[in-house]
């Protein structure tokens, strides 16, 4: 796998969770969301984009996608996350 690619590939779907209102994030909570896209390099990537409390029920909300190849790297995906304030603030920007 790319990982390169694959991070990139991540972060693009990750993004556009980002848009989103702390509101509209919070169904992730009991159902995250599960795609499988083709990268530019025509590797077919799963990504799951999840979300848990970071700390307190009804505090700070932790954003997060994986994302692996089907190979070795599905027992250990690639990772990124964001953490978004009920205010709609992003923590640590």
């Amino acid at each position: 796998m790319n990982r390169g690619e694959a991070l990139a590939v991540l972060e693009q779907h990750l993004g556009r969770y980002r848009s989103l209102t702390y509101a509209e994030l919070l169904p992730l909570l009991n159902e995250g969301v599960t795609l499988e896209v083709v990268g530019p390099g025509g590797t077919t990537y799963q990504i799951e984009i999840e979300a848990v409390w970071d700390g307190e029920p009804g505090g700070d909300l932790r954003v997060f996608g994986m994302i692996d190849d089907g190979g070795w790297r599905a027992f250990a995906p690639l990772t990124s996350d964001f953490i978004i304030c009920p205010d709609g603030t992003f923590v640590g920007e």
